[in-house]
This record gives structure tokens, sequence and C-alpha cells, in this order.
């Protein structure tokens, strides 16, 4: 069955206006008796949730759905549909950071140069968003998994059952994000550069353009990569505690 998605002529207001109300609605509302602290975050979880999981979908379908996909090919208008919707929630959570987390730079400067990606192929050159939802589901295809690891990492010091869930969790998220991030989003960005740097698209895609989007997704893979090796060595120290613990107790 054919799916047809409803013809909007500037969906971005609308979007971001839904993310405002799901980000507020968690607020003051579903995690209302959390902690103050913990409430930004989780907040950012649920639009989060609400971001990733569809998008890796609608990205799917919008490439699948365009007869002359490549990574030069003009935005079709559901693609440009996918872009906008993610604007709006990367515009949204670098709202929450900027009030929340105003000196964490390393999201911030995240947000700034993803959006810098999505806005330019959107709104500048109108080509090459094959490539750029492809990334984008790459990114978002752990997102459902790192969110409700993040909500559970949150309580998992005062909450037995979101302890059992971190625990539960940790290792398939660490090893899922580790393959996406260590191998298919890099094996991908190369293909990107090997694309680009043919000049093919040079006629569509300004050269600084896509040299742009190739430095800061294999910016974004490198921190990314960086950030789960943390992780894993995290989860072995913790692993190795509670082994020499049981270990002591037997003897």
């Amino acid at each position: 069955m054919d799916i047809k998605f409803p013809s909007i002529s500037n969906p971005l207001p609308l979007f971001f206006t839904l993310y405002l109300f799901l980000y507020l609605n968690a607020y003051f509302v579903i995690f209302r008796a959390w902690a103050r602290k913990l409430r930004p975050e989780a907040s950012s979880c649920i639009i989060s949730l609400a971001h990733g999981t569809p998008a890796v979908f609608l990205a799917s379908r919008a490439i699948i759905s365009d007869p002359a996909r490549d990574f030069h090919s003009p935005n079709t208008p559901l693609q440009n549909l996918v872009l906008e919707y993610s604007i709006a929630y990367f515009l949204m959570d670098l709202v929450h950071y900027l009030i929340f987390f105003p000196t964490d730079f390393l999201f911030i400067g995240h947000h700034l140069a993803t959006l810098f990606v999505f806005l330019t192929c959107r709104y500048l050159v109108y080509h090459g968003a094959v490539a750029i939802l492809v990334l984008l589901a790459l990114a978002e295809v752990t997102s459902l998994c790192q969110n409700l690891w993040t909500l559970a990492s949150a309580r998992r010091w005062d909450v037995e059952f979101a302890a059992k869930v971190y625990d539960l969790l940790s290792p398939p998220f660490y090893a899922l994000y580790t393959v996406v991030r260590g191998f298919l989003g890099p094996y991908f960005v190369y293909r990107m550069f090997v694309f680009y740097a043919s000049g093919v698209a040079d006629s569509v895609i300004p050269k600084w353009v896509w040299v742009s989007w190739v430095f800061v997704v294999f910016v974004a893979i490198s921190v990314s990569v960086m950030w789960v090796s943390n992780l894993w060595i995290e989860l072995y120290r913790e692993r190795k505690k509670i082994i020499e613990k049981e270990v002591r107790y037997k003897l």
C-alpha cells in the first residue's frame, strides 16, 4: 500500500510546536515527581523518542520511494519533509541545552553542526538528501535503546527497577552503538567522500558544502566512538568489581 503524506507548505513551525508541546508536557506532567535536576534530561529523552525511531522509518521510506535516488539527486518533497522534521527536533533540543546546560559545548556544537548539514541540504542546495537521510537513519537507529538507557541511568541509584533496566540494556546498547557508529557510519561516510570527491556532484552541491558535510559527520562519529569506548571501559570496571566481590564472598 502506497502511504500518502499530507502536503503542508511550511511544516517546520508545526513540527517545532509539537516538539515544544511534548517537552513541556514531559517536564510539567510526566516527570513532575522527578527531582528538578533530572527533569530537563528526561524531557529531552521524550522528544528524542518522538524523533528518533519515526525518523528512521520516515527516512527509509523517503529514500526507497525516490526512483532517482543518488548522493546528488534532487530532494523529493518527502525527503524535504523528513529533513524539516529533524530540523525542528534539533532546534528544540538546542533550546533545551541553551537553557539548562549552556556550558555543555560538546552537545551544543553537535546540534549546531547537525543543523548546518540539514539546513544547507534542505534550503541551500536542494540536493543530496539521500546521503543525509541515510546518515540520519544510521544515527537514530539506536535512539530507542539509548533513550530508555538514559532514563534508566538517571534513576538507577534510587529506583531498583531502573538499575535492573540499566544493567540489562547496557551491553546490547553499547554493542549496537559500536557497530553502527564504529563500522557502518564510517563506511558510509567513506562512500560519500569517494562519490563527492569524484566531482560528479559539483554542479549541484558546491565543494565547500559537501566537504563541510563530510567533516561534520567525521567529527561526530569520532566523538561518538570515544563516548562509547568510555562506556565500555566503565562497564568492564563495574563488572570486574562485582566479580571480585563475589570471589571474596565465596572465600
